[in-house]
């Protein structure tokens, strides 16, 4: 069962944070349990669904909350609304407050991991450590942009029957080099029915001026700002590759380094098991840093 958790994000949005499992059973006569507070963020057209199992799964040993960004999932989409880096690293700093997660661990996805490493630099006193999933440093560019405004266009919406969705996002789409059964998932899980068929949840061009406030920039010197623990993930077929991740490895202070094999840029969709295996040392390791500071 999800538990929704309404958070008031900057200019007044409201944001839609969930939790996909119980917390953990804590002893309230011992001054600290052993439990980190964790916020997962999706990235670009994500929703917290999409860490369901991954949620459920850190649930088990921490509090592991799940926040649907301005725009995406259920929280609100105003058309006046700002959709800047700003804006999103206010959303989770606020969340963070709101749901007493903090000082917590950040698990962010491609866009949500550079909202997690630009919080971290931003607030250190809130963030434990960051795991950034296969999300680029460099500077995507202008033709990056123009891609995705084709790409979208592209898109045969209204979508008769979900599989229809799974169909061209998991093997008809161009982008795909090869059938995707978990990439088509992925999309299945981001649209909704509509009275002519199913649609996205999102709006294209929020997601569009969401997106043209990061690929134009490089973010080397926010990610060299990170004094916490670091993870850098990479899908041996994801977007980022081993060259840049390394270096991103190098540049934080306290970075350390994962892959995941047979896995494109959607690590946790592609490969759970591998994914987890991938992440849950390096939560270990937090929580008992945590732990040796406090005796």
């Amino acid at each position: 069962m999800a538990r929704r958790i309404d958070v008031t994000g900057t200019g007044g949005v409201r944001l839609a944070a969930w939790e996909f499992g119980d917390p953990p059973k804590t002893d309230p006569s011992t001054e600290h349990d052993g439990t980190l507070g964790v916020l997962l963020l999706h990235g670009l057209m994500g929703r917290a669904s999409h860490w369901a199992s991954t949620a459920r799964r850190l649930s088990e040993r921490h509090r592991a909350v799940a926040l649907d960004q301005r725009g995406h999932g259920r929280s609100e989409k105003p058309a006046d609304a700002a959709f800047t880096r700003e804006a999103y690293v206010d959303d989770a700093e606020a969340a963070l407050e709101q749901l007493g997660l903090a000082p917590a661990v950040l698990i962010g996805h491609a866009m949500g991991a550079l909202t997690a490493w630009q919080l971290a630099a931003r607030r250190p006193d809130l963030v434990r450590g960051v795991i950034i999933c296969d999300m680029r440093a460099s500077a995507l560019g202008a033709a990056s942009q123009r891609e995705w405004s084709d790409w979208f266009r592209a898109w045969p919406v209204p979508f008769a029957t979900l599989a229809d969705v799974r169909k061209w996002f998991g093997e008809d789409d161009p982008w795909v080099e090869r059938p995707n059964p978990a990439r088509g998932e992925f999309y299945a899980e981001v649209m909704h029915e509509c009275e002519d068929g199913w649609r996205p949840v999102f709006v294209p061009d929020q997601m569009l001026r969401s997106r043209e406030t990061w690929v134009y920039d490089a973010h080397w010197e926010e990610l060299a700002q990170v004094q916490c623990p670091a993870l850098v993930v990479r899908g041996l077929d994801g977007e980022l590759g081993r060259a840049e991740a390394q270096e991103m490895v190098r540049v934080l202070p306290r970075g350390e380094y994962a892959e995941v094999a047979d896995a494109g840029h959607l690590v946790h969709y592609d490969q759970p098991d591998g994914w987890r295996a991938a992440i849950e040392p390096f939560l270990e390791a937090v929580r008992s840093a945590g732990d040796a500071g406090r005796l």
